[in-house]
């Protein structure tokens, strides 16, 4: 039973996070030939505050004056296990 874990930044919508699985799901039935029925897709949610990047909190860095745009949060959950 494969499980796709996503760790991602607060602040989709639940039809983005309804496609997101959707589409996550395609891929592993296309990739491996897994059953649709036994992935499993987990979405965990963070605050802006709780992500660091370049050693500062996402939410500093998305609302420094300036900054045309934020660096995208990595969506696959890379951290230790």
């Amino acid at each position: 039973m494969p499980l796709i874990q996503v760790t991602m930044v607060e602040g989709r919508t639940v039809e983005q996070k309804h496609d997101l699985i959707a589409r996550l799901t395609d891929a592993m039935v296309e990739a491996v030939g897994t059953p649709r029925d036994r992935v499993r897709v987990a979405i965990y949610e963070i605050s802006g505050d709780d992500w660091g990047i370049g050693g500062q909190a996402f939410s500093a860095v998305r609302t420094a004056p300036g900054a045309v745009d934020a660096p995208a949060a990595p969506t696959t959950d890379e951290g230790p296990r």
